[in-house]
């Protein structure tokens, strides 16, 4: 992940006077043109980065924007840690364990024993309740594409359930409401997309390298074709029967009201596709779709096709 060498590279220049890109290549395991991806994103972060040519030169923090350890405090170390300790879980890899163990080790004494009962504080666990390796190591795989910039090759099925094999130029891994996304380059599509991670099987590393191309961070795309598009959507009035409360919070973020005869009411939206009959459904008997009618008399069927499946009369 790349915010774990941003930090690193930050922890780096705290100790160092100039520091050369190459050097930094080396220590993360990178090319040194993520390294200078890496330093230009600091720099847009407001840290002002200076680079300095010829023998001798290097990567430093500009003159006269110093930082010190003593801005970071225990808590505000103990919240990095608990983020790097999050995405450890989820995604496995060596550096974030050296990573941590080098934030740790940059604090004075007296943060470094406060630093354990902070971390306490807030935990940030990016993993399922059931863990799967198998999830973590292709995980582990695409972040390792990106670092190194190397194609990868695919087979996916999209949300219609159209399967196809692709060949990307991966450039991000992306969590979004506990689901992963990979933003990347499509030869097939010539153009970027986004790829649910749990829709890619035969992934493979082709080897071939490429030079990254000029993009929008993925993060600035929302409602222009990033993940959060979802084509034509369909108003719903949904009621559920009172004893479903908890589910219905935990699977809809718009307001929860109370009908006259104690069921719940939800008005939502949903995209108008197969998925959405499948959603609905899940909810069995202690849901009713209100409206619209097309949409009711959908689920109706929908539910009287399964109910032939297991006809034994």
């Amino acid at each position: 992940m790349k915010l774990d060498r941003l930090v690193g590279i930050l922890v780096i220049l705290l100790g160092k006077e100039r520091v050369q890109a190459k050097e930094l290549a080396e220590r993360f395991g990178v090319s040194a043109r993520t390294i200078l991806r890496d330093v230009e994103a600091i720099n847009l972060a407001g840290i002002p980065i200076v680079t300095y040519q010829g023998e001798g030169g290097g990567i430093s923090i500009a003159e006269g924007y110093r930082l010190d350890r003593s801005v970071l405090s225990g808590e505000d170390m103990a919240s990095i840690l608990g983020m790097l300790k999050g995405i450890d879980g989820a995604v496995s890899s060596r550096k974030h364990e050296i990573l941590i163990e080098k934030l740790k080790n940059s604090l004075p004494s007296p943060q470094r024993e406060k630093l354990e009962g902070n971390l306490n504080r807030l935990v940030i666990d990016f993993t399922p309740w059931k863990v799967n390796e198998a999830a973590k190591k292709k995980l582990a795989l695409i972040n390792k594409a990106v670092d190194d910039c190397l194609e990868l090759e695919f087979h996916y099925v999209d949300m219609e359930g159209k399967s196809t094999r692709r060949r990307v130029e991966p450039y991000s891994l992306i969590l979004k409401t506990q689901v992963w996304y990979l933003y990347a380059w499509c030869c097939l599509r010539e153009d970027f997309r986004y790829f649910r991670v749990s829709r890619m099987s035969e992934l493979t590393v082709s080897g071939v390298s490429f030079k990254p191309r000029e993009m929008r961070p993925p993060q600035q795309r929302s409602g222009d074709g990033g993940w959060n598009k979802a084509g034509k959507m369909t108003a719903l009035e949904l009621a559920f029967d009172k004893e479903m409360e908890s589910v219905v919070r935990d699977s809809f973020s718009e307001e929860v009201s109370t009908l006259e005869d104690g069921r719940l009411l939800v008005k939502t939206s949903l995209p108008a596709r197969n998925w959405m009959y499948g959603f609905l459904l899940s909810f069995g008997p202690t849901l009713e779709v209100l409206s619209p009618d097309h949409v009711r008399k959908g689920v109706a069927e929908s539910a009287q096709a399964i109910r032939k499946k297991y006809d034994f009369e």
